[in-house]
């Protein structure tokens, strides 16, 4: 089974009212179950670097229609170009994107740079690459290197989830 939004996002416990980013937000895969989840008084904001995706996501946004949810074309590997504020997100979510940014550590200083101090991130990426399904075998950022990445840059892990038979899940708190 592939990773499943609406059962991570459940794992993730996030709570009305709360500021979540979905950094690499994509086609908006994740953005409904986080939008459902923090209600009318929370705000979700989904970024994405490519322009053909920022567009049919915020096309998405407007017709269903997700008050809550703001739409940003940004970069997330880069310094400030989520275009959030400092300490201003109680939760991110990074789905399937660490096999695709070139500095993993730039994406690391954007989360801590925006997440607020006990601020949680849940990560989400390939396994494997799957004879192919996946990304290529090259790409793939195991586990063990996803969790070392963001403990060496200040995170903590608190709990793995079930992300599916071909995703892992790692929740970290940001200290």
């Amino acid at each position: 089974m592939f990773a499943n939004p609406q059962s991570n996002v459940a794992q993730f416990n996030l709570r009305e009212g709360m500021r979540v980013a979905d950094f690499g937000a994509g086609s908006g895969g994740y953005v409904r179950a986080i939008s459902e989840r923090v209600g009318h008084t929370g705000k979700v904001y989904a970024i994405d670097v490519q322009n053909s995706l920022f567009l049919k996501l915020t096309e998405d946004v407007k017709k269903y229609p997700l008050q809550n949810v703001e739409c940003i074309l940004g970069d997330v590997e880069k310094k400030g170009g989520s275009k959030l504020a400092d300490k201003s997100m109680d939760a991110i979510i990074v789905s399937n994107v660490l096999f695709q940014v070139e500095d993993k550590l730039g994406l690391i200083d954007e989360i801590k740079r925006v997440l607020k101090p006990k601020g949680r991130l849940l990560v989400i990426d390939w396994a494997d690459s799957f004879g192919g399904m996946g990304p290529a075998p090259m790409y793939v950022v195991p586990k063990i290197k996803a969790e070392h990445l963001f403990i060496d840059r200040g995170f903590r892990v608190i709990e793995n989830i079930g992300a599916g038979s071909h995703h892992y899940g790692i929740i970290f708190i940001y200290e």
